[in-house]
Order: C-alpha cells, then sequence, then structure tokens
C-alpha cells in the first residue's frame, strides 16, 4: 500500500499496520515521518523498541531474533530497522522477504531507506515489503512548490506570512528543507502567533550569522585561510546552520569553477565573467582569486562540498564543521601550495 506524506497523520489515528517503509531523497521528512510513527506506535502501547542498523558488520539473523524477542510481559514492539545504503545485499534482500512472508502478532516494523534508484525500486526484497506493508516516498517538494511547503510550516505553528516573504525564504535556503525548518522554527521563536510582515521575515533570516557568512565568503575569495578558520569557529560556535555555511562555499566554488573554465577556453577575462553571471562588486574579487586557483582542484573542491552535502543531510558520517575548514584552506591555498 503506497500512501501519500499528507496522509499519513490521519492514518496514524487507527492501528498500526505490522510494518511501514519510508525512502526518499529527504531526510528531514523521512525523520519526521518516522518521529510520527514511533510516536503512534508508543500511544498504541508499543512499549518496547529495538533499533537495527544495517552496516558491514550486520547479521541478518538479529532481524529474526529481534521480532522472536517479545517481552515477557507481553507489550508489544516496534522494531526500527535502519538500512542507510539502501543496499542489503544478497543475504539481506532474502532475510527481508523470508521476515515479510512471515509477519506476526504484536510486532509493528519501521524500514527507513534512503533514495532509491529504479533497478532497486524493481529487487524482490523491496516489492515485498511494499507488498506487505505501507509505502511512503518522501521526497523534497519541487522548487516552484517550496513557496507553499513553506507556508504549511508556518501554518502549525499558527503564522502567517505574504506571497513575497514565503518566496523570499525559499529563495533564501536553495530548496534545502532542513534549512527552511530552521528557518521556520526561527521565525516561530521570534514572534508571536499570527501575520508576519515582510520586513520582519527579512530581519529574522538575513541575522548576524547571514553577515558572518558573507564575511566568509569574502575571506575566501581573498585567500585569507586565518581568517576563514576565525570565522568558521564563529560561525559553529553561534550554531549556524550548516547548510547555509556550504552555502557560501558552493556560491564562490561554482563561479570560480565556471571562470576559471572561461579562462582555460580562451575566453577575455569579462567575457568569462559574464558567461558565469558574476557581476557587480563581485567581478573584482573573483578575477583576483580565480589568478591562483586551477580548474583541476576547483572541481576537486566542488566533490568535497557534494561530499559534505550528503553528510549534512546524514547520507555520509564525518565531521562537517572539519571538511568546510580543510575546504578553506584548499581554496585559500597560494599558486606555490596549489598543484592542483
Amino acid at each position: 500500500m503506497n500512501l501519500r506524506p499528507d496522509q499519513l497523520d490521519t492514518h496514524l489515528t487507527r492501528p498500526l499496520a505490522p510494518l511501514y517503509v519510508l525512502h526518499g531523497d529527504e531526510p528531514l521528512l523521512i525523520l519526521e515521518a518516522g518521529d510520527a510513527i514511533r510516536a503512534a506506535a508508543r500511544k498504541q502501547g508499543f512499549a518496547e523498541r529495538e533499533v537495527l542498523v544495517v552496516n558491514q558488520h550486520f547479521k541478518w539473523d538479529a532481524l529474526t531474533l529481534a521480532a522472536g524477542n517479545l517481552s515477557l510481559f507481553g507489550d508489544s514492539k516496534l522494531i526500527d530497522l535502519r538500512i542507510p545504503t539502501g543496499k542489503p545485499g544478497r543475504e539481506g534482500g532474502e532475510a527481508l522477504q523470508r521476515y515479510c512472508a512471515h509477519l506476526g502478532p504484536g510486532i509493528a516494523t519501521l524500514v527507513t531507506l534512503p533514495l532509491l534508484d529504479w533497478k532497486t525500486r524493481k529487487s524482490a526484497w523491496f516489492a515485498a515489503l511494499a507488498e506487505a506493508g505501507v509505502t511512503l516516498e518522501l521526497n523534497a517538494p519541487p522548487l516552484a512548490q517550496l513557496p507553499a511547503w513553506v507556508a504549511q510550516r508556518l501554518a502549525r505553528q499558527q503564522q502567517q506570512a505574504p506571497a513575497e516573504a514565503l518566496e523570499f525564504i525559499a529563495q533564501h535556503v536553495e530548496g534545502n528543507l532542513l534549512a527552511a525548518h530552521q528557518e521556520i522554527q526561527k521565525l516561530g521563536l521570534l514572534y508571536p502567533a499570527g501575520a508576519l510582515a515582510m520586513e520582519q521575515v527579512q530581519d529574522a533570516v538575513l541575522n548576524v550569522a547571514r553577515y558572518d557568512v558573507d564575511k566568509l565568503r569574502a575571506a575566501l575569495l581573498d585567500g585569507d585561510a586565518a581568517r576563514c578558520v576565525r570565522l568558521l569557529d564563529g560561525l559553529k560556535g553561534e550554531g549556524t546552520a550548516t547548510p547555509l555555511v556550504l552555502w557560501a562555499f558552493s556560491q564562490e566554488l561554482h563561479a570560480l569553477a565556471a571562470v576559471r573554465a572561461g579562462l582555460d577556453g580562451g575566453s577575455p577575462m569579462n567575457t568569462a565573467l559574464k558567461s558565469a553571471a558574476v557581476f557587480g562588486p563581485r567581478q573584482d574579487a573573483i578575477s583576483r582569486s580565480v589568478q591562483r586557483l586551477r580548474l583541476a582542484g576547483l572541481r576537486v573542491a566542488l566533490m568535497q562540498a557534494a561530499r559534505i552535502d550528503r553528510m549534512i543531510k546524514g547520507l555520509t558520517q564525518g565531521d562537517v564543521w572539519d571538511e568546510f575548514q580543510q575546504l578553506a584552506l584548499r581554496l585559500c591555498a597560494s599558486p606555490k601550495g596549489n598543484r592542483t
């Protein structure tokens, strides 16, 4: 049974299904759906929960044992099975099929997966999960629908905002739902229930942290490694949203790579800047910065930024702030030190 995300709350007012499968490209929505199912399980008397995380050392017998190991007091149990890679392997796929064929009373199972490719969706193990349980695909809304998504989230905290303010938030977070969620929570903390003015939204979003992020962008282009490290430490200490910091890096990286590619292709600086959509005061800073960087090194930096994005979304392990520092040092390398 496939369930739309907006149907989940109503569905959970009824007795739980024996199996739920969450998958998609948006970790925030998957986390929220999982929290809702876990809360409903507690409310319906599932007093025990066992979390199983599939990694390279995971033994699939643990899933069968968890289902058979009920409390002596006869309490119902929720098995929280998480497969971060979305690839259970041959042994795991067979174990999941056997498990789906013998779902017993007193047990509810929640299976959490990442975004699945078409081949995985066609696999026998996923088909068994989908047939035996309730499946929810949780993807980020298209950019055109993001303002409406923001409006729905504001309504949950009894707030409303004009269309221009909703569009402003959507453009600011550039499709990152975690960043949007943080901005919406901030508005709930700063202002009471009711209508929000455009000025209030702008003041909340363009706060001191954003100002410091803009200073970080300037330091990156200046190649000032020491200042970048200080600013990153300050942003970390203030609890700045990591998607916002990554946005700052990405803006400059994409611009620098585009200009560098243009120059390497024989274009004059002015043409390369125009092609990369670099205008106004940024032109001088980009022009200076691109002279000490090489396209190969910028491509490596873009791959590192993509890895940081996966870390932020919980798809890859690592220290995000340490990765930010390494990326800053890479971009601030001198011509002599920048061998790529």
